[in-house]
């Protein structure tokens, strides 16, 4: 039905079809074991069309979704009205709903597709133990998700490689 959709289907369904013949490393399919990290709000829709289409399906019965937060202020907050313009399914209406205390875009009630992604996702991380630490202190600096994220829990990992 719109665009957005098409390119969280497209990610989900690469595994499944791509080889990587070419690759000195591995020579098959992906298949369906398979971890999907995802990054920030933008990628909210890929654990519900994972719960929602592939698992009721049988298709990546085993796989999983890990969520990164890089910007927790940049949450993907809209007038819940939106929410039927998504066309998904009410099931989940709970995860996207969401009441907060700013008024803009508009005032209280909105769909956030942040909290969708930290509720639906297998594992939560972020950038560093350090912002792990910080996200939980309140809703100051968790902007209004720290509730939500000491029910689920969040991981800190150090951003960068150790070359080492």
């Amino acid at each position: 039905k719109n665009n957005c959709n098409c390119c969280f289907q497209a990610a989900l369904e690469a595994p499944r079809v791509l080889n990587l013949s070419n690759s000195k490393y591995f020579s098959e399919l992906y298949g369906e074991d398979v971890v999907f990290i995802a990054n920030d709000w933008h990628t909210a829709l890929l654990p519900y069309y994972l719960k929602s289409i592939y698992k009721p399906n049988g298709i990546y019965m085993s796989a999983k979704v890990i969520f990164c937060i890089h910007n927790i202020a940049y949450q993907g907050r809209f007038a819940f009205l939106n929410f039927e313009l998504l066309d998904l399914l009410d099931h989940f209406m709970s995860s996207f709903d969401f009441i907060d205390g700013y008024d803009k875009p508009m005032k209280r009630r909105k769909i956030n597709w942040m909290k969708t992604e930290i509720l639906e996702s297998d594992c939560i991380l972020t950038v560093s133990p350090y912002y792990a630490t910080e996200l939980l202190s309140g809703p100051e600096k968790g902007v209004e998700l720290d509730n939500i994220l000491r029910k689920t829990g969040i991981t800190g990992i150090v951003n960068g490689m150790d070359v080492q």
